[in-house]
């Protein structure tokens, strides 16, 4: 008797990235090997604080020895890539850590973990830790509970954010691992793109999350939330549901728990999915456009860096506003604080300027109109 169709399903998704990454490495499948009988496995201690859908069953999976299903795993060998999963012990990290520690070994990867303390809530270290041991009892390793300091710059789903991938990058380089898996489904995505329409963002926030940028790969986004459920139940997988998931505090908690239903109430079902397409959409024409802004900047940049007003202005508006964006970023713009608004106002000096002075942008960067050029620069230089 095969899997669950959620289990089975998942261990695709992830099968497909890990065979990709393996591919990207140069490293071959691993024969398969027939376990040794031995003794059975050690009873995993119960973590009552996790255990919220079902007991937890005595077995250990992944790199080492035994996975829920009843069928022995062989480990990669030592110095084999590594690919590390974010799990913050939630239904969607834990099924995607499960389905990498089943799949990877059979790939030749080695598998470990990350997961983040963010010290928001009254026993959060002891819950990290907690998420770790499972973890490691799963087969995982290395594992790592790691503790960040969250600011207050951008509000605090931002803030918690960039502590994260902070975090994350920090525990990547350290290990050297070739990627960090991420469990971001389908529903995360058109959560992601209803925010970015409700921001007045541009094509590229309402293309949503990337199944790939940089050494982040989110392989479930073709999957929904409740597929991540079923099969942590149907594995026994004990998962943890974060209360901030559901506060009304959090913008995205409301558009998970009051705009959604809302609009899957009044247009029929498929919301989630036809979001989840937009956003394919608009990332195609985002990237269409991007690789066009690139190719134009080249063109009108000169040696010095600034921009010929000239052919600026000859560029659709679309293309124009992207290769002014890569320009601010250039002179040192933090990317998440440069918005659509700032864009249309530094444009202004290419289509509509009437002598006006320098602009300040975000990061201690003006934009200044000068002798045909248009010039972005730290403030005092």
């Amino acid at each position: 008797m095969g899997p669950h169709p959620a289990v089975a399903a998942i261990r695709l998704a992830v099968r497909r990235t890990l065979a990709e990454l393996a591919a990207e490495a140069g490293v071959s499948p691993s024969e398969p090997v027939r376990a040794p009988r031995t003794a059975p496995p050690a009873q995993a201690a119960p973590l009552p604080a996790l255990a919220t859908t079902a007991t937890v069953p005595g077995t250990l999976i992944g790199n080492a020895r035994r996975h829920p299903s009843g069928l022995p795993r062989t480990p990669a060998a030592p110095g084999s890539p590594l690919v590390l999963v974010a799990v913050s012990g939630g239904a969607d990290s834990m099924a995607l850590a499960t389905a990498t520690a089943f799949e990877a070994p059979k790939l030749g990867l080695r598998v470990g973990a990350v997961t983040v303390d963010h010290g928001l809530q009254d026993g959060s270290a002891e819950r990290a830790e907690q998420v770790a041991v499972r973890l490691r009892e799963l087969g995982l390793d290395p594992v790592e509970a790691v503790a960040v300091h969250v600011g207050r710059e951008g509000g605090p789903e931002n803030a918690a954010r960039e502590a994260r991938y902070a975090a994350l990058d920090s525990a990547a380089e350290r290990h050297g691992a070739l990627a960090v898996l991420l469990g971001h489904t389908r529903d995360d995505q058109a959560e992601t793109v209803l925010l970015g329409l409700a921001r007045g963002s541009g094509a590229r926030s309402l293309a949503g999350m990337p199944a790939q940028k940089g050494r982040y790969r989110r392989p479930l986004l073709e999957l929904d939330r409740a597929a991540t459920r079923q099969a942590c139940t149907a594995q026994s997988i004990p998962v943890w549901d974060d209360p901030h998931n559901a506060d009304p505090a959090y913008t995205r908690s409301r558009v998970r728990h009051e705009v959604l239903p809302v609009l899957e109430k009044h247009l029929g079902g498929g919301v989630v999915e036809a979001l989840a397409r937009t956003a394919r959409l608009f990332r195609d024409d985002a990237d269409a456009l991007d690789q066009w802004a690139a190719l134009a900047e080249q063109d009108l940049r000169g040696p010095d860096g600034a921009l010929d007003v000239g052919k600026l202005s000859e560029l659709p508006p679309a293309v124009r506003r992207r290769v002014l964006r890569r320009a601010a970023l250039r002179a040192g713009c933090p990317a998440g604080d440069l918005f659509a608004r700032h864009l249309e106002t530094v444009d202004s000096l290419v289509t509509g300027w009437r002598g006006q002075g320098p602009l300040h942008l975000p990061g201690g960067v003006e934009a200044v109109r000068r002798c045909g050029t248009l010039v972005f620069r730290r403030q005092g230089d």
